[in-house]
């Protein structure tokens, strides 16, 4: 490599870590995986002409979200087939690939509302990984090159794959889910060895088509301590983020027909939210204890007339604000007792749902973006605004931008 090639290269590694701050949105539902966004200057009005930064078409669709780091930004896309899946590595500048990771994989089934390519990846201030289900997990460098890869095995479903791997002082922690062994891991994300391994034994009546956790897991404080919450098929559990121990669980996520988690948990104010979908229980429990916390810490429990539920709302002030992706509607929660303060129709959400210099921004399956005020006392829209085309991918915010992926296209909005 000559010495302008070298500088060049240099250069970029330097600007990906130089820029990679706690205003990116290196992983699913941003840096502390709440979907809170920092800074102030987001747009909340855009259409096809206007506040649109730049625009770039992808190669094959997908459902997984970008991320935002330093000056790239980073999209999972998968051929129809899901024989190749792929990494992008765009510039935030202008939109312009600067690289394109690919593996093969064998066949897998999916549902057609989850097309392959539907993780997101996360990125720390020098590495990038992505989970592509059965073809295995993968870290690259700045440059993109591969600096290790890990196979976990086969997970294969009807409804396909989608839980995402997150970064936590240098460890991958990902929820391995749905498959013939589940379990929740973390690996160390120099070296790609596993630090440890936590199954997860599934122990209900439903026939495995009928079962899985999607889930992607979230970390946060309890008593002082740093725990990894992750909602399974049947239950929220609590885990020492440094041995991998089963700390706690809350039962009460099983359904009548269903045993299955799409979203992830909602963690605030020292109480844990968790949903069930395809119309499985709602429900909310005080954090701390240890062991089966479920009858000492139970706040609410609702088992029937639960919509469906595929991406993450927000806690924000004793309320939680969901996305319900059938019926379409967008709903505010009281977080301590479960009564529905106020139900609006909307277009059906897969996305979750971002908060963002005082608004909430909820992107509907048709690319159509709502924006409103967190108001528990009645909804209060401020905009709404379509792209069109399709999309089940949550934004990205950083730094006043917003970055938004529909099944043909990845946008940069910006005022």
């Amino acid at each position: 490599m000559n010495f302008w090639r070298r500088l060049v290269v240099c250069g970029l590694a330097c600007n990906w870590l130089s820029g990679t701050a706690s205003a990116d949105w290196p992983q699913f539902r941003g840096a502390n995986g709440n979907g809170v966004a920092e800074g102030t200057g987001y747009p909340t009005a855009w259409g096809p002409e206007e506040s649109i930064k730049w625009k770039v078409a992808l190669p094959h669709a997908g459902i997984g979200s970008p991320i935002v780091a330093g000056d790239r930004v980073f999209l999972v896309s998968a051929t129809e087939d899901g024989r190749k899946r792929s990494l992008l590595c765009f510039a935030r500048a202008d939109g312009s690939l600067l690289w394109n990771q690919t593996v093969e994989c064998g066949e897998e089934p999916t549902h057609k509302q989850n097309p392959f390519g539907s993780t997101t990846p996360a990125a720390s201030a020098d590495r990038v990984v992505v989970w592509h289900s059965s073809a295995g997990l993968y870290c690259y460098d700045s440059s993109g090159k591969e600096l290790w890869s890990r196979d976990l095995g086969d997970f294969k479903h009807i409804w396909g794959y989608g839980s995402s791997p997150i970064i936590h002082n240098g460890k991958v922690v990902l929820q391995t889910g749905p498959g013939a062994r589940n379990f929740l891991t973390a690996i160390d994300l120099n070296t790609g060895k596993t630090l440890w391994e936590t199954e997860e034994k599934y122990s209900g009546s439903k026939g495995a088509d009928d079962v899985g956790s999607w889930s992607t897991p979230v970390v946060t404080q309890i008593d002082g301590k740093e725990q990894i919450i992750c909602a399974m098929e049947t239950r929220v559990n609590g885990y020492d983020p440094n041995s991998g121990q089963l700390l706690w669980w809350c039962n009460g996520l099983d359904g009548s027909r269903y045993d299955a988690v799409s979203s992830s948990p909602l963690v605030g104010e020292g109480i844990c939210f968790a949903m069930a979908d395809l119309r499985g229980p709602s429900l909310a429990f005080r954090l701390g204890g240890s062991g089966d916390i479920t009858q000492s810490n139970l706040l609410w429990r609702v088992d029937k007339r639960n919509p469906n539920s595929v991406g993450t709302g927000i806690l924000l002030d004793g309320h939680i604000y969901r996305p319900n992706s059938g019926p379409g509607t967008i709903e505010c929660l009281d977080v301590k007792t479960g009564t529905s303060l106020w139900e609006v129709r909307a277009k059906d959400h897969w996305a979750s749902f971002v908060l963002a210099d005082g608004h909430i921004y909820a992107l509907s399956q048709r690319g159509t973006t709502m924006v409103f005020k967190p108001n528990p006392e009645k909804f209060e829209e401020v905009s709404k605004n379509d792209l069109g085309g399709e999309t089940n991918a949550t934004p990205a915010f950083a730094d006043g931008q917003i970055f938004l992926r529909t099944d043909t296209h990845l946008y940069c909005i910006a005022k």
